[in-house]
């Protein structure tokens, strides 16, 4: 085999091999955002709330260890809306089923969509909250001038008691932010 032949050979699977690096990452890059939603809803990570059902939820056991939840709201800056929590704070059993109102109003005369992001604080405790219902799951419709209420049905998950990083946290906030969706 002469000199030339092995070069063009070495530089064949050279090439194949970036091509392949290539596409290896173009691959990563799309599966990179579901890959981060998962890990974050599995771990909490970032103040990610879990999401379960009323079956699931109808398991869990409620606890005597209290626990505070204080709410939050806001808006984005292009969004009409008014944003509120009809109660500041809430007073719960770990493990207990709540439910919270949030009001939103639209101060616009034109129909405005809007989708809801969440989190809680401290970002520990983002694993071990669970939302049953939520409006923030669906997108939201407000005509001009309509006024909605909308409840989030919660529980705080009592694994949290076993949990080393969980150990003082005496109050959770959980805060949505509203932005509007662009027909």
């Amino acid at each position: 085999m002469s000199a030339a032949v092995a070069l063009n050979e070495r530089n064949t699977r050279t090439a194949m091999y970036a091509f392949l690096g290539a596409l290896a990452m173009l691959g990563l890059g799309y599966a990179s955002a579901p890959l981060y939603d998962l890990f974050c809803r599995v771990t909490g990570f970032g103040g990610t709330t879990q999401r379960t059902t009323e079956a699931e939820a109808a398991g869990v056991t409620v606890t005597d260890v209290p626990i505070s939840m204080r709410f939050d709201a806001s808006t984005a800056r292009d969004m009409p809306w008014t944003f509120a929590p009809e109660q500041r704070q809430q007073e719960l059993k770990i493990g207990e089923r709540k439910i919270a109102y949030y009001t939103a109003k639209n101060n616009s005369d034109v129909p405005v969509t809007g989708t809801a992001t969440f989190n809680v604080e401290p970002y520990q405790a983002g694993r071990f909250f669970n939302k049953i219902q939520c409006f923030c799951f669906t997108e939201q419709v407000l005509q001009p001038g309509e006024e909605m209420r909308m409840p989030v049905l919660y529980f705080v998950d009592p694994k949290a008691l076993e949990n080393e990083n969980m150990k003082g946290v005496e109050q959770i906030t959980l805060s949505y932010t509203f932005h509007r969706v662009e027909e």
